[in-house]
């Protein structure tokens, strides 16, 4: 079927080659002209809230702390934004672990958020709140619901617990498809467009907690090892720029200002801290698993 010819073009083998080309073409053709008077920070799906209201603050606490115009740059798959990083289109962005550990000779970490104090998540499986499943392997058969090909929580999780049973999605689930971010694994589970799904612990917990459409209509079967949280990464080749320093600043003296402070609440945060690479070693042991299969 489409889903599973889609599932085996973008394997995760492939995947490096392919963003390399991505890469390649983006700075032959690129998407937006990146000024050097203005400091280009990208956001992926792992970024919780799209509000509106919530970006313009951002954009605000920003521009103030390193006193150039800050462009906020969205794109809804993370090989998009993985290129433009590797491209040099962008400054800095929020990305996945699953990324930045397949790009680590190339992205340098700038900051990784606390959650909980700690810059720790963790993957989640879930199912709707009535279903009998107890277990991963009580979803066999089912519909799942990723979030996208590149997200540790929202797929390469989920292949790691699959080539540990020497099976694949085509194998295990009935029918399984992307939805492009880890809200949209929650309607589609909550709403039964999804039998079962992959998710992002952290966004679980905060749309569980604050959006009443969602409390309670999914349950957990499955988590993982305490991860590093997706980090903020740069090129490593303008990480020691004064701007890039200024911007790992920024990050962490966030909650130490108002505005700053209205952000991370808003975002169920409780700040930034620096971070190494051996935070994300759970991250790279899933990794060299499933680049394997």
């Amino acid at each position: 079927m489409f889903l599973d010819r889609l599932a085996s073009s973008q394997s995760t083998c492939s995947r490096r080659s392919f963003l390399g080309k991505l890469a390649v073409l983006a700075a032959i053709f690129p998407i937006q002209s990146r000024a050097s008077e203005v400091f280009n920070f990208g956001l992926t799906p792992v970024f919780l809230d799209s509000d509106v209201e919530l970006l313009s603050m951002l954009r605000s606490y920003l521009t103030q702390k390193l006193n150039l115009p800050v462009q906020l740059v969205q794109r809804r798959t993370y090989q998009e934004i993985t290129a433009m990083l590797l491209s040099g289109q962008l400054d800095a962005a929020w990305v996945c672990d699953g990324p930045y550990v397949a790009y680590e000779d190339k992205l340098a970490l700038v900051a990784a958020p606390l959650y909980h104090q700690k810059p720790l998540y963790q993957t989640y499986i879930i199912v709707k709140q009535e279903s009998k499943a107890r277990s991963f392997d009580d979803i066999r058969g089912t519909v799942h619901a990723f979030s996208d090909p590149d997200s540790t929580a929202g797929y390469l999780f989920t292949r790691y617990l699959l080539a540990l049973r020497h099976t694949t999605p085509a194998e295990f689930f009935r029918q399984f498809f992307f939805t492009y971010g880890h809200q949209n694994v929650m309607r589609a589970v909550s709403t039964g467009l999804a039998e079962s799904g992959s998710i992002d612990g952290y966004v679980w917990e905060v749309l569980n907690e604050r959006e009443p459409k969602f409390r309670n209509k999914t349950k957990i079967v499955c988590r993982s090892d305490w991860l590093g949280f997706p980090p903020i990464v740069s090129p490593k080749t303008v990480s020691e720029t004064p701007r890039l320093k200024a911007f790992g600043s920024a990050l962490m003296d966030m909650q130490s200002d108002p505005l700053g402070a209205q952000i991370l609440a808003t975002l169920a945060l409780d700040g930034f801290t620096p971070a190494g690479p051996e935070l994300y070693n759970g991250t790279m042991a899933i990794w060299d698993v499933v680049k394997t299969v």
